[in-house]
């Protein structure tokens, strides 16, 4: 499954970076104007499935693009074909496929393929985590002061959901930087890897999270809600850290939580 997974994402790359900048067809999702879909989205999820149904016909499906596709199965794949929609768009070059696979509520297996810089980031439960078959582990910064973090805004950041506002601005104050590259899945995977210190943000969809947890997980790092409560990626709320500054992280979250001027 895990080969299967690697073959689906690199191909589904390949499609990606031939076509950065240069979509036909450009949507909005719900009606959200920040919310993007293109042609190149719904093809790449169609090679992904492709691939993966030619295996395994009866296992279930949880796609960005196409939704679920309910099968009497203990597996589910999890699969955001374009992360970054809005960066590839615009041919920045910072977006990337990411695959999971679920069996009986458990993220067991992720992947996610950075074709620009050609990276293939991938976990397995219990396994540890690597980078083009290099072991990563998360960074052993362990004061917020000196972290660099990364967030994301969600598609109506306008109404400020859940304070998301006011906690960047919080952790800009406390942090010794804060990034913002507009892929959740990356975002996650440079946690992983030691790049980044800790990531939070809200409203995400499992699709969006499901590979970059597992791989933040087997790299040493934490994650949790914005309380330091077990978490899962169908929750709106994900911290996920090196583990050393979880705990300072959570203050100022909690503060926003509160509603209160950080």
């Amino acid at each position: 499954m895990l080969e299967l997974a690697i073959e689906a994402a690199r191909e589904t790359g390949k499609i990606l970076k031939h076509h950065i900048g240069r979509p036909k067809q450009v949507e909005h999702k719900l009606g959200q104007e920040t919310n993007l879909v293109t042609e190149i989205d719904r093809k790449a999820e169609e090679t992904i499935l492709r691939i993966i149904k030619s295996r395994y016909p009866a296992h279930d499906v949880l796609a960005e693009e196409s939704g679920k596709h309910n099968q009497i199965s203990d597996y589910r794949w999890i699969i955001d074909p374009l992360d970054g929609t809005i960066n590839f768009t615009h041919g920045v070059p910072i977006f990337c496929v990411s695959i999971a696979l679920e069996y009986k509520g458990e993220i067991v297996l992720g992947v996610i393929y950075d074709p620009n810089l050609d990276e293939l980031f991938v976990a397995e439960r219990g396994r540890g985590a690597s980078l083009n078959n290099r072991p990563i582990r998360v960074s052993t910064t362990n004061n917020l002061r000196e972290s660099l973090l990364v967030t994301g805004f969600p598609y109506d950041i306008s109404v400020n959901p859940d304070h998301a506002i006011e906690r960047f601005v919080a952790f800009l104050k406390e942090a010794r930087a804060v990034r913002r590259l507009g892929s959740a899945a990356l975002d996650l995977c440079y946690v992983a890897a030691g790049r980044f210190d800790g990531f939070w943000e809200v409203y995400l969809n499992p699709w969006d999270m499901a590979a970059g947890v597992l791989l933040v997980q087997e790299a040493g790092g934490t994650y949790t809600d914005f309380r330091g409560y077990p978490s899962s990626i169908y929750d709106k709320q994900i911290l996920a850290s090196n583990g050393l500054i979880h705990e300072s992280m959570i203050q100022i979250l909690k503060g926003g939580n509160r509603g209160i001027q950080l």
